[in-house]
């Protein structure tokens, strides 16, 4: 095992060859299943260190894996690879190639962490005390890779004890992360709502039936799910974000299609929230003299992290960078992370990474076509993922 200055070290020595990486992953982004580039880079460098891989799981997935040099348990390091269809406006040497995509999420630096990580962990395999498996996952961004990567036998043979992963965080400076203890990330539910009515002359309304009036009483009804009937100690959300309807300003429409997302942090309250909603359409529609259809589908679960296991990352990351540079994060995001399906297979732990810097101009949010890192979270990164592993597999009884 590699000491704190050591790895330190170490991490800091090949801090060109993950820029190197990371620069030529931004400039060439993928969308969601379609990160064929993508896995061929990852499994070129896997090849040069010498570890072996499986690839194309659920679809463009990549999974490495070290054996350690002392038998022991199995745990993973998770990275998402895709990319967002975002135009990049930031005018670097490394700005995306591909029009109308681009790294706006930071999946470029966790997959260059998660390989800086493998370089660290592989090249002490021998002081390794188990295995760790490498999770390059696809399509965090869109139809989510974590579950059918699941369900293609990932957390199995050897079987997975825990998983790791991190997530860029523009909010925090570089050189510094957060943690956070129980609910990290939402789930989320999709919404379509299609309300049907009956065409009038725009003049004669009441010898029709109006959808859009309908659809104005059933957007406003579904705020009250939240503050009227969801306890104001629980969180929830229900946006619609999208109405198509109507096709002349003198013609009483005959058709509106809702469709919107629902952010849950409970379990029990997003079974009950999607309830509501059911029953809030159903009736505010009736009660107009409209009919309607209503889809829901899942999205991702709430991601719960275990609390032993942020212990171990808060641990790891107060030796190498100290206490003052390790925030306790407080309060969850209503955003969904994929993660959330590893964290419901084995004991997990997901945290924030800093990749701010002021004084550079690097200060703009994700999903921003202006978004970029310090590149001096890489090693860090890298560092902090290795030291994990090791407290995780050389300590953890």
């Amino acid at each position: 095992m590699y000491s704190k200055d050591e790895l330190l070290t170490k991490a800091a020595g090949i801090k060109p060859w993950l820029v190197e990486i990371r620069r030529d992953l931004h400039r060439h982004p993928e969308l969601g299943m379609e990160e064929y580039r993508t896995r061929d880079k990852i499994i070129e460098y896997l090849t040069e260190m010498g570890i072996p891989f499986e690839r194309d799981i659920a679809h463009t997935g990549v999974v490495g894996f070290i054996e350690g040099g002392i038998e022991g348990k199995t745990i993973a390091l998770r990275a998402d690879i895709d990319a967002l269809p975002i135009t990049e406006m930031n005018e670097v040497d490394y700005k995306s190639q591909n029009v109308g995509k681009m790294h706006a999420c930071g999946h470029d630096a966790h997959t260059t962490v998660l390989l800086g990580a493998a370089k660290l962990l592989n090249d002490n395999k021998e002081n390794l005390k188990g295995n760790v498996k490498l999770f390059f996952q696809p399509a965090e961004e869109t139809v989510g890779g974590a579950k059918p990567m699941i369900e293609a036998g990932v957390m199995e043979n050897p079987k997975v004890e825990a998983v790791f992963g991190l997530h860029i965080a523009p909010d925090i400076p570089v050189g510094e992360i957060g943690v956070k203890y129980d609910q990290m990330n939402a789930a989320s539910n999709s919404l379509s709502i299609t309300i049907k009515g009956d065409s009038a002359h725009g003049a004669t309304p009441h010898n029709g039936t109006d959808a859009i009036l309908i659809a104005a009483k059933v957007i406003s009804a579904l705020q009250t799910i939240v503050s009227r009937n969801v306890d104001p100690r629980d969180s929830a959300v229900i946006s619609i974000g999208v109405i198509q309807g109507g096709t002349a300003a003198n013609i009483i429409a005959d058709t509106v299609t809702l469709t919107g997302t629902v952010r849950t942090l409970h379990p029990d309250v997003r079974s009950y929230v999607l309830k509501r909603i059911e029953e809030v359409v159903s009736h505010t529609t009736q009660a107009m003299g409209g009919t309607f259809t209503l889809t829901i589908k899942d999205g991702y679960n709430v991601l719960i992290n275990d609390n032993s296991m942020v212990d171990i990352v808060k641990q790891s990351a107060i030796e190498l960078i100290g206490e003052e540079n390790v925030h306790q994060l407080q309060l969850p995001s209503l955003g969904v992370e994929d993660f959330a399906f590893f964290a419901e297979a084995a004991p997990s732990a997901f945290y924030r990474l800093g990749g701010r810097n002021e004084e550079r101009g690097i200060v703009h949010g994700l999903h921003t076509n202006q978004f970029d890192i310090d590149e001096d979270c890489l090693p860090l990164g890298a560092a902090l993922q290795a030291l994990t592993v090791y407290k995780y597999l050389n300590e953890k009884k």
